[in-house]
């Protein structure tokens, strides 16, 4: 929630342009939407405008290429290279954030 009011704050007037999806209960509709529940509780998932769903590190460049500030480190971490090392560190984040809270 709180990562969500930070980038609200960033990103000023194009914070509408991106939809977070709320996973809370919601299985048959994200199922409806092409997400697997079990995957949306490891990795973030955006829509953008048009209605395509982002999932992990491609969510998270669209969520800081929507704040001016931060399009620069959006275009960094879409590096081949950085982009696999990246992912990789944050799938092993989540998964301890899983197993710390034992939904994992």
């Amino acid at each position: 929630m709180r990562d969500r009011q930070q980038h609200e704050a960033l990103a000023g007037n194009e914070a509408d342009t991106v939809c977070r999806i709320d996973i809370t209960g919601r299985d048959e509709e994200l199922q409806a939407q092409g997400i697997d529940p079990g995957l949306a509780l490891r990795e973030l998932h955006v829509a953008d405008a048009q209605g395509r769903i982002h999932r992990e590190l491609d969510a998270y460049i669209l969520l800081l290429s929507h704040v001016r500030l931060l399009r620069p480190l959006a275009w960094l971490i879409g590096l081949p290279g950085l982009r696999r090392l990246l992912s990789a560190l944050y799938r092993a984040s989540v998964l301890r954030r899983l197993r710390a809270s034992g939904r994992d």
